[in-house]
């Protein structure tokens, strides 16, 4: 069972997100003719070594600190020596670290190679390999040097999941909870349990069609982010802030804290009910994931100030305003100084 969403690219044909039964029909995703070269972590390489092994492949290290320049510039020399050219096509096979580096990398060796993902987390496959953003963080800033440019296609198998650790798997549900805040989703959170979606393949199938479609149909209408795209960030203002000032969480747990933190400031700004704000907590807490960061109010808030997002002295928020619904608000950095949670 196969199930395809396109996005469409300007001057290209679109982006194809294929989610089911794909990872072993990979060759008939890749660009006919054109010699193709894996990027992957060394995890992966080992986990998938009988598919990467068929082709030129080059390995990162495992986890957020490899996704920095030093890593793209590394990777840049291994392709000038493996002969890559602008004929190449680029697969990166792994996590949301491997398919950001990967885009970033593709989208600027010799001004852009063909580049696509096969995606092998709940995070990717729901949030980082979709919708074009490829970047690399920078002294400490997430995604603080990156293009946009979205692949020629997504593989989303969830038999990929099956190896995938329990608190990875969790944090992958965190964006798939944040889709459903942004649209009509949340009820499926609220209706099953964590060993539901974990054990349930239709149930999962459900969940990551309809939270991809939410960032598609969003990434369609605004690509580059200067309008409802900024909605995607619901939580993550936050959640950035907590992954500067520590490591002690993986991205879908800071945006787990992220989002109760935000539902408890729409309460305040009047966007949110309290028992909607409790419902959200419900959610998080259910699903296994923490709800607070351990860091002190004013490290977070002087953090989020540094956001790459910011524009001179504000900061966009994006605000639940109902249990499917959400808007941006730019905050002065007065009126960040001013929160109270």
């Amino acid at each position: 069972m196969r199930e395809i969403i396109e996005v469409s690219r300007l001057g290209k044909e679109p982006s194809r997100i294929v989610i089911g039964d794909v990872v072993n029909s990979l060759e008939n995703y890749l660009p006919e003719g054109k010699r193709v070269i894996v990027i992957a972590d060394e995890h992966v390489y080992h986990t998938y070594r009988s598919i990467i092994g068929r082709y030129d492949y080059c390995l990162i290290g495992l986890g957020e600190t490899n996704k920095t320049l030093a890593t793209a510039q590394r990777l840049y020399g291994e392709l000038l020596n493996l002969g890559a050219d602008r004929s190449t096509f680029i697969l990166g096979f792994g996590g949301g670290i491997v398919t950001d580096v990967t885009g970033f990398v593709a989208s600027t060796y010799m001004r852009g190679l063909s580049f696509g993902f096969v995606a092998s987390t709940l995070l990717a496959q729901v949030d980082a390999s979709v919708g074009g953003k490829n970047g690399v963080n920078f002294e400490g800033y997430k995604n603080m040097v990156g293009t946009f440019n979205q692949p020629d296609f997504v593989l989303c198998d969830l038999s990929l999941l099956d190896t995938l650790p329990e608190r990875e798997f969790k944090s992958g549900l965190a964006e798939i909870i944040k889709s459903g805040l942004i649209a009509d989703l949340f009820k499926l959170f609220e209706a099953h349990t964590l060993k539901e979606f974990r054990e349930n393949r239709p149930l999962l199938l459900e969940a990551v069609h309809r939270a991809v479609r939410v960032k598609a149909d969003i990434v369609e209408r605004d690509e580059r982010e200067q309008g409802d795209r900024r909605k995607l960030n619901l939580g993550h203002t936050f959640a950035h802030a907590i992954e500067k000032s520590t490591r002690e969480y993986l991205h879908g747990e800071a945006v787990a804290i992220g989002l109760v933190m935000i539902a408890a400031l729409s309460v305040q700004q009047g966007t949110l009910t309290q028992e909607e704000a409790d419902r959200v907590r419900a959610v998080v807490e259910k699903m296994g994931l923490p709800v607070q960061s351990g860091v002190e109010l004013p490290q977070l808030l002087q953090a989020l100030k540094l956001d790459k997002k910011k524009a001179a002295k504000s900061v966009n928020f994006v605000l639940m305003d109902g249990l499917g619904s959400c808007q941006i608000q730019p905050f002065t950095f007065g009126e960040i100084d001013r929160i109270q949670l």
